[in-house]
């Protein structure tokens, strides 16, 4: 009796096995599924494609991106060479880029977006000039990879920043970047570092991600776009974690009930002989697992995603809880020691039930102290 209680358990384990991950399984195998060129690179999907490893019809015409060697993701623009992307808003239709080599000023001399489907969010007009190394009238912030040992390169938007740089340095270019800050607000002084904000008009795909639809052709014969349902998009954030909970719980709760019975039935008697109506076995549920109240959670460190998108932990944009991409204007919270960044719903859900970090399972290592938003 226990050897056939026992081969019906490993079918139920396996069974239930195959059922959670046959789903999973099916979908990243794909050909046009989400994909990604590091965990924690940006989501690659419609109207992007990683040109080498995905079929054209994943992609729009002009969106292919590629893995470099360190899995960065990058996009090509034509005449204007690669970009490494930090960041896709699929529902907004904008895409950050910036130099891999660490020196976007000097690309912007010669960047043309008029060959790309790509343009400014907001442009500004900026003037480079050339100073002597001596230059110190003003407090100004140089572009240090465009300088050299004997001058000293500054950047500026606005007018009175002209007239100061007019007056003792060399004006060498005029140039439109694609900067974050609105348009009206004049810089004095940068060293244009910050990420390029591109958006594109074709094709439109907000509407579907606006909807949780996917974006996708029509068919293979025209470049009409359509919007399908998307069981991955179209389930909230908070839903999925709810599934994922429950599915959990569900998982545990089998297991608690097999074994319980396993043991029922294996237990014998002195002589040998299976102990059925003489014995009840009580199925004592998992020991409570620690959690965190309300109080606890709110006084985490707490920011507010800014237009740059970057975080304290480089290339970290999407939620490891929700799979979401972070979008800017999204309240984020950190685990105090490890400093692992979450939405904060997400890693608030997650701490009412679990006081531990969802990606090293720490505890608070201290008491948190709020950041400023």
């Amino acid at each position: 009796m226990a050897t056939q209680i026992n081969k019906t358990t490993t079918f139920f384990i396996i069974f239930f096995s195959i059922s959670f991950s046959f789903p999973i399984s099916a979908t990243s195998t794909a050909p046009c599924s989400a994909t990604s060129c590091h965990p924690r690179e940006v989501s690659i999907r419609f109207p992007f494609r990683v040109a080498n490893s995905q079929p054209k019809p994943c992609g729009y015409p002009g969106f292919d991106l590629s893995c470099d060697g360190t899995n960065q993701t990058v996009l090509e623009l034509p005449g204007s060479g690669k970009f490494t992307v930090q960041s896709i808003d699929y529902g907004t239709q904008e895409i950050w880029i910036n130099d891999p080599d660490n020196c976007l000023p000097g690309r912007l001399l010669s960047l043309d977006l008029s060959r790309s489907p790509f343009e400014g969010v907001l442009d500004q007009r900026f003037e480079l000039f050339n100073c002597s190394l001596g230059y110190t009238k003003y407090q100004l912030n140089p572009i240090a990879c465009l300088s050299g040992s004997n001058h000293t390169v500054f950047a500026t938007s606005s007018v009175r920043g002209i007239q100061v740089l007019s007056s003792s340095c060399e004006r060498i270019a005029t140039i439109s970047v694609p900067v974050q800050l609105p348009f009206y607000e004049e810089v004095f002084s940068s060293d244009l570092s910050n990420d390029l904000r591109l958006t594109w008009n074709k094709p439109s795909c907000g509407r579907c991600e606006t909807k949780g639809e996917q974006c996708g052709f029509k068919s293979n014969a025209s470049l009409e776009i359509i919007c399908r349902n998307s069981p991955q998009h179209g389930i909230p954030k908070i839903a999925r974690h709810a599934i994922t909970m429950g599915a959990a719980i569900l998982a545990l709760g089998l297991v608690c009930f097999i074994f319980g019975k396993v043991k029922f039935f294996g237990r014998k008697t002195h002589d040998g002989i299976p102990e059925f109506a003489t014995t009840s076995v009580v199925v004592l549920p998992p020991a409570a697992t620690p959690r965190l109240d309300a109080s606890t959670i709110e006084s985490f460190p707490k920011v507010v995603l800014g237009e740059s998108r970057r975080l304290p932990n480089p290339g970290c944009n999407t939620c490891p809880i929700c799979l979401s991409d972070y979008k800017p204007g999204d309240p984020l919270r950190s685990m105090p020691g490890c400093r692992h960044y979450f939405h904060a719903d997400c890693i608030g859900e997650w701490l009412s039930l679990n006081a531990t970090c969802p990606i090293c399972r720490k505890p608070p290592e201290r008491s948190p102290t709020v950041e400023d938003a």
